[in-house]
């Protein structure tokens, strides 16, 4: 009797997946909490992770992810400090971090997100297929300084980025519209087989505690949230200038008495508003996720007036909550996200007078606060680990296909001098 053994290439194992990071919670930024939301969700849909994070050394669990920090020591955190030249540091850092993992236990696939290229060290040894999820590129990022220093440091992160998309097996991005903008500016394909579009979901803590949140029953004052970080590109701004205008609306009687708590900024960061202006604010440098989450739940309006969002987490973490956004046509996320499912109000440009426009209605009429909260509502919980999860696996058995055999296939085959050489 003949038995036909299957192919050892052709047997289903638990993918080896390696995904690089800059951080992890509790640092607060949403590229650090979509990372371990990734790695979470890719590891309940099969797969080994292991993750690799600058902002520590050593080695920790968490869950099933193992956890390996690989902050630059000695050269390379110097080389860390110069100018675009800097922007190589963490890529040889991690890279350093990914072979060794890889000569105990080899990869099939790394994903890493483009935002300064931290993957660009491991597409360039062409060892294993790299997987590049695309956040906010660093052109659209940076502030647009134009002293010539900043202006190397940013066409060096430009450089770098595009070349480690370019050399990517796969590409991932949250919505078709930044991949169109990725797209155009790394001169690779647009969403297509090559290039995956997968939204992200939320940490199943605050998908539960939102869920369980009712809308605010009191209205003095009205209670406005913003969460991030203090640049152009979070329409910082436009924010402060239309707080301003709407404290003088208030302190004239034309408006309800409101407030607005900002996360993630500091009190030089208002300074140049007037003191009644300032009178209106309540600041939170840092939270942890639970005063975060009871931020959400007192909020009756999540003002995040973006002019661009790769994806836009704190819409789904408001959405998430039902909560009424303000957001910024100007923002492609935006305007699919907020303005098609009715969930809040676009200020029709990122200014201080659109702002201040769109929020008018929310802060005068607790009908209206209503109306789009109950929209909010409907619109939430479109994105889900299991989706993340097994559409990512997808992505990555694709690139691994574009790169040919399994790297697990043919380490074996490699001499151990060619591993210590990449």
């Amino acid at each position: 009797m003949v038995v036909n053994l299957p192919d050892p290439e052709q047997v289903s194992s638990p993918l080896q997946v390696g995904l690089l990071t800059w951080a992890l919670p509790p640092e607060k930024s949403g590229l650090s909490r979509a990372a371990l939301e990734i790695a979470h969700a890719v590891a309940e849909a099969g797969a080994n992770v292991r993750v690799f994070t600058l902002d520590r050394h050593g080695r920790t669990r968490d869950g099933a992810l193992d956890i390996i920090g690989c902050a630059p020591r000695g050269g390379l955190a110097t080389l860390r400090r110069l100018a675009a030249f800097g922007h190589l540091a963490a890529p040889l850092a991690f890279r350093g971090a990914v072979m060794a993992e890889h000569r105990l236990r080899p990869f099939d696939v790394i994903e890493a997100t483009n935002w300064y290229a931290p993957g660009a060290g491991i597409a360039a040894t062409r060892r294993m297929p790299l997987v590049t999820r695309n956040s906010t590129p660093a052109a659209i990022s940076l502030a647009q300084d134009p002293t010539l220093r900043n202006r190397f440091d940013r066409a060096g992160a430009t450089l770098i980025e595009r070349l480690s998309a370019r050399w990517s097996g796969g590409l991932i991005s949250n919505t078709a519209a930044h991949g169109d903008t990725i797209a155009d500016l790394y001169d690779v394909p647009p969403p297509g087989p090559r290039h995956a579009v997968i939204g992200l979901s939320l940490p199943q803590a605050i998908t539960e505690r939102g869920r369980r949140a009712t809308y605010p029953t009191s209205q003095n004052p009205v209670e406005l949230l913003f969460v991030g970080r203090n640049e152009p590109r979070k329409g910082f701004d436009a924010l402060c200038g239309a707080v301003a205008l709407l404290a003088a609306d208030t302190a004239a009687g034309c408006l309800p008495a409101f407030r607005l708590t900002l996360v993630g900024a500091q009190a030089e960061d208002v300074a140049m508003l007037p003191a009644q202006a300032q009178s209106f604010l309540r600041l939170f440098h840092r939270v942890d996720e639970t005063a975060l989450h009871d931020l959400f739940e007192a909020a009756h309006v999540v003002v995040a007036p973006s002019r661009y969002e790769s994806f836009g987490l704190v819409y789904q973490e408001a959405m998430m909550f039902g909560r009424p956004v303000v957001a910024c046509a100007e923002d492609a996320s935006a305007r699919l996200f907020v303005g098609e499912s009715g969930a809040g109000a676009l200020a029709a440009r990122c200014s201080a007078e659109a702002v201040a426009a769109a929020l008018r209605p929310l802060i005068a009429d607790s009908a209206v606060r209503a109306r789009y909260a109950a929209a909010s509502r409907a619109a939430s919980g479109q994105f889900t680990r299991r989706t993340l999860g097994e559409q990512t696996i997808a992505a990555y058995r694709s690139a691994i296909g574009s790169n040919g055999r399994s790297n697990r296939a043919s380490s074996s085959a490699r001499a151990p001098s060619a591993d210590m050489a990449a």
